[in-house]
């Protein structure tokens, strides 16, 4: 069974397509016209195993929000087709990573419940030009629309960009054991019978 996906979403704002393969190695080809986030969503692939494909056309002349923003919407509804059933997944995954000073938590429950849980303070508004709080934004419209539980904890760091970074390759690492195919469970695993 293929666990691919492609969604296109289309607003005033954006002109988003992505395609998704959970199954890959964690090829990416990026382009948001956001550097920073472009470097970013490249990690998440890298260290997620899933191959991405991302490409947006956004009013960054505006400010990148609705870029980001709307990339994360798109990039959830894409897991959530990708996931399909989610008969025999793991469900749960969660890790802690390190980038240098910075330390993320990153906790996931392929759960049906859309929802982020954030504790990821940064002090420095910006990395280069890229708003420091557009890291919510992402994460928060991913949660949402893959329709999975997400925790995101910062347990020490200081450096916006190790925080932000170490942050994506967390959630990358917790979704790729979240998403990965358990031979041990036969159906949902869950005692409802449905995620």
């Amino acid at each position: 069974m293929s666990r691919t996906a492609t969604v296109t979403r289309t607003t005033g704002e954006t002109d988003i397509r992505i395609e998704l393969d959970l199954d890959g190695t964690g090829a990416s080809d990026i382009s948001t016209g956001v550097g920073f986030f472009d470097h970013m969503l490249t990690a998440l692939s890298r260290h997620s195993l899933i191959d991405m494909t991302v490409r947006c056309k956004g009013d960054t002349w505006v400010d990148d929000h609705h870029t980001v923003e709307d990339v994360g919407i798109a990039m959830g509804q894409a897991l959530r087709i990708a996931l399909g059933d989610k008969v025999g997944i793991r469900r749960f995954g969660d890790v802690c990573v390190p980038l240098d000073e910075a330390l993320i938590l990153a906790s996931v429950d392929i759960s049906g419940r859309g929802e982020l849980y954030w504790d990821v303070p940064i002090t420095a508004q910006k990395v280069g030009t890229f708003d420091t709080e557009l890291g919510h934004e992402f994460f928060c419209g991913f949660a949402r629309d893959a329709g999975i539980t997400l925790h995101l904890r910062e347990l020490c760091g200081e450096n916006a960009h190790h925080i932000l970074e170490a942050t994506f390759k967390s959630c990358a690492r917790a979704l790729r054991a979240a998403v990965e195919p358990d031979p041990r469970v036969s159906g949902v695993p869950s005692t409802k019978g449905v995620l």
